[in-house]
């Protein structure tokens, strides 16, 4: 239907309905995230949505919030088939130090590859 529109015809994708399928509130939840993360800077402020995912995972950050690094490599390594997950994986390398740093000093980083 319209999602397959706007995956360029499901390109790259082939496992996307199988992830769906299975938990399609996960899914539903990672794109909400993804678009509200990647809307336009006004202005005079800056995306909250993608200030609150520079700053998360940020010791220095008394508000930031503690996750297990090693839970989202892992369910990211898993997910790598999915393109949702895989735009998630490529904007927190390049947006947060955090995971950056923990991912490039993990051992088993071909998983990701």
């Amino acid at each position: 239907g319209l999602w397959t529109v706007f995956t360029l015809g499901g390109v790259g994708s082939k496992s996307a309905p199988q992830l769906e399928h299975c938990s399609p509130l996960a899914n539903q939840s990672l794109l909400l995230l993804l678009v509200l993360a990647n809307l336009t800077d006004a202005p005079d402020t800056p995306n909250p949505y993608r200030q609150a995912i520079i700053t998360a995972f940020s010791s220095s950050n008394p508000h930031a919030f503690q996750i297990n690094f090693n839970s989202l490599y892992t369910a990211l390594s898993e997910q790598q088939k999915s393109d949702q997950a895989t735009l998630l994986l490529y904007m927190l390398l390049h947006q947060n130090g955090n995971v950056r740093t923990y991912v490039l000093a993990r051992t088993d980083i071909e998983n990701l590859v």
